[in-house]
């Protein structure tokens, strides 16, 4: 067993390999006990891959990791009762109401009989559908269906709670709702580990942020300390035909300012003297008489990072692999 420490979760030089494709390569992270860890990257970076780990879905070809303590080459069982898992995809049974939904969900999980009936009520208050809780699930919009597949994944109070793009499409009210929710379980002293397709959200609700890409830990730390990464000063945002790409490039050079191109767009850090830079630069444009559709600075932002860092905006993670997981994660149970 690993020493007590802060940390609930624990990977040392982590790898899982496919043949000869090293989807984990040599992960070193540690998650504390009670904090909100996000975990970002683009699509085949190892998200999946690590998550798939934890939940004992997957055995990592070397390395180790330490679960609340427990080495999860041996103690898999126990450590499955200590995670609670919000999958992308909505599982919830359609024919079954919310009440009977959690009350399957507390059984699979061996809820003790005497605490299942109360167990299920503070979840139906918790979610906000008391007055729903014997209409069939199926019958629920978007935001009541992810408030109950929330709360049915912590029906069995895990310390750990996995957070798989827990808002994706749904609308600004319900997506602030659940955010609402995730801060007020943290508050209460669950782990949360989230992977999310929006910036803002693992800004808004992350104590700390792995960047994660081609399998390795690219950068890690606070919100601000990865912010702090791109450069003083704000963030240059060009966008313009593709044949003046090339020669925006060379102004910007011009200026001791290293731009990053994708597609018809430019971002570029300004570095110390921004406001100066930034009207050096756009001067130079108009003296050259180059048409830009839109140019803008703004401060930096988690998407400045993850560009710097993986040269790809954040996208969507692939559906199948979301459902993969959410079906063997079922079974698993």
């Amino acid at each position: 067993m690993a020493p007590k420490n802060t940390n609930i979760i624990e990977a040392k030089n982590l790898v899982k390999k496919f043949g000869d494709l090293a989807a984990l390569d040599g992960i070193d992270l540690a998650i504390k006990e009670k904090e909100v860890f996000g975990l970002l990257g683009p699509n085949g970076a190892g998200k999946t891959t690590f998550i798939n780990v934890l939940l004992g879905l997957l055995k990592q070809t070397s390395g180790v990791v330490y679960i609340n303590g427990l080495d999860n080459t041996k103690h898999i069982e126990e450590i499955k009762e200590s995670i609670g898992m919000m999958t992308q995809e909505t599982v919830v049974e359609p024919e079954l109401t919310a009440r009977q939904n959690l009350t399957l969900f507390a059984e699979l999980y061996h809820v003790p009989a005497n605490m299942l009936e109360k167990r299920v009520n503070d979840a139906l208050k918790e979610a906000d559908l008391v007055k729903f809780a014997d209409v069939k699930a199926g019958t629920f919009s978007g935001g009541m269906k992810r408030r109950l597949e929330l709360v049915k994944s912590m029906i069995h109070n895990p310390p750990i709670l996995i957070l798989d793009e827990p808002t994706t499409g749904l609308d600004i009210q319900n997506r602030s709702q659940l955010w609402e929710r995730i801060k007020e379980l943290n508050k209460a002293g669950v782990t949360i580990i989230l992977t999310t397709q929006y910036l803002e959200e693992a800004d808004v609700l992350c104590d700390r942020i792995a960047i994660i890409d081609h399998g390795k830990i690219k950068a890690m730390g606070t919100a601000s300390e990865l912010k702090a990464m791109v450069g003083t000063g704000n963030v240059l945002e060009i966008v313009a035909k593709a044949d003046d790409i090339s020669d925006i490039v060379k102004i910007l050079k011009k200026y001791n300012v290293e731009a990053q191109v994708k597609g018809d767009k430019i971002t570029a850090a300004l570095g110390k003297d921004s406001s100066k830079t930034f009207t050096k630069i756009t001067n130079s444009i108009e003296d050259d008489k180059i048409q830009v559709l839109a140019i803008s600075a703004h401060l930096p932002t988690l998407d400045d990072v993850f560009m710097k860092l993986t040269g790809s905006q954040i996208r969507d993670s692939t559906s199948a692999a979301t459902d993969s997981r959410a079906k063997m994660w079922r079974g698993g149970r």
